[in-house]
């Protein structure tokens, strides 16, 4: 069962959430491109990319992620992908590109994490 494409944004106290589910394809992601462009995480906020509903990633997908990466490194914020599905995960590592996302199960622990490293502890 294939879920329809969707991206939705919400502003959190630690910083925006990008949420995609669906596939992330050549189709959709000119739609989840014009969303990162219109993202605007502050210096020391975290930007999270929550993958709980994707379903498929493409290179066109993968694209995606690092313009968000993009968007967060020029506001000097940092940048977190919560729910990675598995496969996504191994195609991250074999293509090297893993090193330059912080992982994490949930976006709750995401939120713990960015809380705990904003408070100094």
């Amino acid at each position: 069962m294939t879920i329809e494409f969707a991206v939705t944004t919400r502003d959190t106290a630690s910083g925006p959430v990008l949420e995609l589910s669906g596939e992330l394809d050549a189709a959709t992601a000119p739609d989840a491109l014009e969303a990162v462009r219109l993202l605007a995480p502050s210096a020391a906020q975290q930007l999270l990319i929550d993958l709980s509903g994707l379903q498929f990633c493409d290179s066109s997908g993968i694209s995606v992620l690092i313009a968000a990466r993009n968007v967060a490194v020029a506001a000097g914020a940092e940048i977190a992908l919560a729910a990675v599905p598995g496969y996504l995960a191994r195609t991250l590592g074999t293509i090297g590109l893993a090193e330059l996302f912080t992982t994490y199960p949930t976006t709750e622990d995401a939120r713990k994490a960015w809380a705990t490293s904003a408070s100094g502890q």
